[in-house]
């Protein structure tokens, strides 16, 4: 009679004994697969772009009126909290929290997997998420950006969906969509799960709706409401256009697939050979795969780090498949993924970055120019050559694309001042004239974005400006003495 009582004592101790050993295994694996990330300095330009934008709300900018971009809040505001602890001149601690990020959604899985397989399901989802999670072109794997961020509240989203628990799922849903807006794709296979409930729909779907709208609303009065929907949902129509660059888009679309596909090599072929007839049997996660390649079409522009938004449910899928499949297939697959994993944690070792190096040399050559109370203006697509250099930005605009709609090397007829988002171009009139810069950079170097094929800002650098000499093809103009 006294031994019933103890069976959810020994469960608890089991369930602790397991996550004890695994977390363990999931850190260490998390911190090898993303050592790349503290060998540079910066990844890419959307990290300049963050670190410029937290240091100006430190200085007192307001997001989306003084500090614009076309993303949610949360990783600006990331970024600003870990530079006041911190220090901004590192993107150190950054890296530290995206590999927690990929440590915490690797675990959620974990427990979605062996909640539904067993144990080995468990750990296989954690482990092939973490090895598949860097097979992409470093600068998109292992920089602390958007997509990093998002995929915990992805995979919490499912957590707590799985286990009816809709008001954290909806705040799950927020949070990756807060962090970037294709997280809300999540939504789906939640939603798919609050149906399959069938008599808790009424009950569930008022908490969803409650606990992801909460979130948003708090964000949106935190910042500026019609800011927020501005630059988050309105205000970048033009940007999804593919006129002119269809091939180019193409290609870099099929790249980065080819390139994830390659990482996923020990995945792929268990998901297609044994869920290709069973897809009912895990409808939510085929859901999730689907709705997270609509979040990598949504847009047309295909950066390789679009594309982390489909490793957890991957992951979730091949484990899936794993456990109808032969022993030997399972260790095929971890061997093959282990074996792309170094190969692409290789290629962050060894890459070389050209732009980084370019960025660097173009800092240098405006800290030796200007004061560090100077603004200055950097035309181009490269904001962290405000950051590496220490110089507050002339503008809002951090890079051309806002004022152009060029974006990843399109070089179609939509790039040009009049397919600017709307409202830009006389904002940069009004704060070249109040904060008029102390030296211009011409960073084009040959892109449909040149001063030359942009009346507003032609006329500026010729009443005001002077060449003053070149850096790796950029221009450098300092104001013209006065009559």
């Amino acid at each position: 009679m006294l031994a019933a009582p103890l069976a959810p004592a020994r469960t608890a101790v089991t369930r602790t004994a397991y996550w004890a050993r695994l977390v363990p295994l999931l850190a260490a694996l998390a911190c090898v697969t993303r050592i790349p990330s503290f060998a540079q300095p910066l990844w890419n330009p959307d990290e300049g772009f963050l670190a410029v934008q937290a240091r100006l709300l430190a200085q007192g900018g307001r997001l989306y009126e003084t500090v614009v971009d076309r993303k949610p809040p949360v990783l600006p505001w990331l970024y600003q909290g870990a530079f006041a602890l911190f220090g901004s001149g590192s993107l150190t601690p950054l890296r530290v929290l995206a590999v927690l990020a990929q440590l915490l959604t690797a675990a959620l899985l974990a427990s979605v997997a062996r909640r539904r397989w067993g144990d080995r399901a468990g750990r296989t989802a954690g482990v092939l998420y973490l090895l598949v999670s860097v097979g992409l072109n470093p600068e998109d794997a292992q920089a602390a950006t958007f997509e990093v961020f998002i995929l915990p509240g992805t995979a919490a989203a499912l957590w707590c969906a799985d286990r009816a628990r809709w008001g954290l799922a909806g705040a799950a849903v927020a949070a990756a969509f807060l962090t970037k807006q294709t997280g809300g794709a999540a939504l789906l296979p939640v939603l798919w799960l609050l149906h399959r409930q069938g008599g808790g729909l009424r009950a569930g779907l008022p908490r969803l709706a409650a606990g992801f709208a909460a979130p948003v609303l708090g964000a949106a009065l935190a910042t500026d409401p019609a800011g927020f929907l501005f630059w988050t949902v309105t205000g970048s129509t033009a940007y999804a256009s593919v006129t002119g660059s269809e091939l180019h888009v193409l290609v870099r679309a099929l790249t980065n697939a080819a390139i994830l596909a390659a990482a996923s090599a020990g995945l792929l072929p268990p998901v297609a050979r044994a869920l290709r007839g069973a897809r009912g049997h895990v409808p939510e996660l085929w859901l999730w795969l689907a709705a997270s390649a609509g979040a990598v079409l949504l847009g047309c522009h295909f950066f390789g780090h679009y594309y982390l938004q489909l490793t957890p449910p991957l992951a979730l899928l091949a484990t899936a498949a794993l456990q109808v499949l032969p022993r030997e297939r399972y260790t095929a697959a971890v061997l093959t993924s282990v074996c792309s994993c170094a190969l692409f944690v290789g290629w962050g070792l060894l890459a070389p970055r050209p732009e980084l190096a370019h960025a660097e040399r173009l800092a240098a050559a405006l800290a030796q120019r200007t004061a560090p109370a100077d603004r200055v203006l950097v035309w181009g697509m490269h904001p962290e050559t405000y950051w590496l250099a220490g110089r507050t930005p002339a503008t809002r605009y951090l890079t051309a694309g806002l004022l152009t709609n060029y974006s990843g090397g399109r070089d179609g007829p939509r790039v040009g001042e009049k397919y600017a988002v709307a409202g830009t171009w006389p904002v940069f009139r009004r704060e070249m004239t109040t904060h008029a810069p102390a030296l211009v950079v011409d960073d084009s170097r040959g892109k449909p974005y040149a001063p030359g094929r942009l009346p507003t800002l032609r006329r500026l650098l010729a009443a005001g400006y002077e060449e003053a000499g070149r850096v790796d093809g950029a221009v450098l103009y300092t104001r013209a003495p006065g009559p």
